[in-house]
């Protein structure tokens, strides 16, 4: 009773299996919102003011923190929780695959975080005349929390690592 148990728990982890796949259609999405967002950007490029250009840019590169941060669940949550993968030889691996354990994949969710709240507290400030006090300052609470969230998991991995 207790094998059959033991084997059915440890079968269960595919069950993560289509929510990993479901990330590839997340990003899917981002991707298209990306384009988009391009799409509209370009018509108007000359007539934006430079703030608004580099309000526009923000949202870019945030876009693609968050696509980059997907990507990173996606592939190294499965090796760790599902399966390895198997990239075929003479194929491009990417050099971070196979590396990353889940407390080193838990420090790069949390540093990811902290940059793509950066980009939007970076946003809010430039926007900051549109905002009232009150709020931007809501904002910098939020990040600050990011920020000591990440430093006080990588301080406590280090701990436990030593």
């Amino acid at each position: 009773m207790e094998r059959l148990i033991e084997n059915t728990m440890y079968a269960a982890r595919w069950l993560l299996a289509p929510i990993y796949f479901g990330l590839a259609f997340a990003l899917l999405a981002l991707a298209i919102k990306f384009f988009q967002e391009i799409w509209h950007i370009l018509p108007a490029v000359l007539s934006l003011s430079e703030g608004d250009l580099i309000l526009k840019l923000l949202s870019l590169i945030d876009m693609a923190l968050v696509g980059g941060l997907l990507v990173m669940v996606m592939l190294s949550g499965y090796e760790n929780f599902v399966s390895q993968l198997d990239v075929e030889e003479g194929k491009e691996k990417l050099d971070w695959l196979g590396k990353m354990d889940s407390g080193s994949l838990k420090m790069k969710v949390a540093a990811s975080i902290v940059a793509i709240s950066s980009i939007h507290l970076l946003r809010m400030f430039m926007d900051a005349q549109q905002l009232e006090s009150e709020q931007l300052m809501w904002y910098v609470i939020i990040h600050l929390t990011f920020v000591f969230s990440a430093f006080a998991m990588g301080y406590l991995d280090k701990l436990t690592k030593h």
